[in-house]
């Protein structure tokens, strides 16, 4: 079966409601971005570059070599979207604290369900 990296991407973003936390994606990008999110740069800006380099044309192994050119990608997406959704977690819980929360009080675990 030939893969490409369009099948790589579908089957990526079908990841534990992948598609679903789009949005919240680019709210929380948008909320960093301005500054009212604090999280660490490193954490948000290398999942995405990662879905990046997945979409982009330019790849370190290139896609032409059988079984390594697909292998990259698989890679950089395993690391990628668990991170990233992750991090979409992490900002849905301080949005629903800072929403939801009474004054001095901090959730220290919990699981969002959807």
């Amino acid at each position: 079966m030939k893969y490409s990296k369009l099948n790589l991407a579908k089957e990526a973003i079908s990841h534990k409601g992948f598609v679903k936390k789009i949005p919240d994606i680019f709210r929380m990008v948008k909320m960093w971005r301005k500054g009212e999110y604090p999280v660490k740069s490193i954490d948000l800006i290398l999942p995405l570059i990662g879905l990046l380099y997945v979409i982009s044309p330019i790849d370190i192994i290139p896609d032409f070599v059988i079984v390594a050119g697909v292998l990259d990608d698989l890679a950089v997406l395993s690391l990628a979207i668990p991170k990233l959704i992750r991090e979409v977690d992490k900002f849905l819980l301080w949005e629903a604290e800072k929403k939801y929360g009474i004054e001095g009080t901090t959730i220290i675990d919990a699981e969002i369900v959807n």
